[in-house]
């Protein structure tokens, strides 16, 4: 019987063995190793709905892309490649004029050149209704040059008859480099 007990411990004693190799040599790595696919999982599909999410504002941002394309426009066409300062004075003048504006001054001031542009300061002073000096803004922004307002001051006259004197501070711009015009 000694040797029975024997033979039963020895048979415990490797099946105890055999379960602790196979839970420490063959569970426990599969344990980590399934904690980190799943942590991998995890992160892909953290990674799969940021991207589904991001795909979703990809037509928005296409609508945007577009309506920003109409905004500016030709932008390289309303900066000319001369100065051309003395047609845009005109020009100004004429918005004046079609507006009746009165006193008008229009005065360009010292040019500043840089690698690529050109800018030249405007000063422009005129009377008129608030009106007739809004639609003169509008038509300056319809201009086929870019026109750039630093400042814009509006006094309304002593009397309150509704006549503002208007005194913009305006920049213009060409690429500088190019012929003068």
């Amino acid at each position: 019987m000694l040797f029975r007990e024997r033979q039963q411990i020895i048979i415990c004693v490797i099946a105890g063995a055999m379960v602790c190799g196979f839970a420490l040599f063959r569970y426990l790595p599969l344990q980590s190793k399934m904690k980190a696919v799943g942590r991998e999982r995890t992160g892909q599909m953290l990674v799969i709905t940021s991207a589904s999410a991001e795909g979703e504002q990809l037509p928005r941002l296409e609508r945007q892309l577009l309506e920003l394309r109409e905004k500016v426009g030709n932008y390289d066409a309303k900066v000319p490649a001369g100065r051309d300062l003395g047609i845009f004075l005109h020009k100004i003048t004429d918005l004046m004029n079609e507006q009746n504006l009165r006193e008008q001054l229009v005065q360009p001031g010292k040019e500043v050149k840089a690698d690529e542009l050109a800018c030249i300061p405007i000063s422009m002073q005129c009377k008129g209704s608030l009106k007739q000096i809004f639609e003169f803004y509008k038509a300056l922004q319809g201009l086929d040059r870019l026109v750039r307002i630093e400042q814009v001051k509006l006094v309304n006259d002593n009397n309150f008859s509704g006549q503002v004197s208007m005194h913009t501070e305006a920049v213009i711009y060409y690429r500088a480099g190019a012929t003068q015009g």
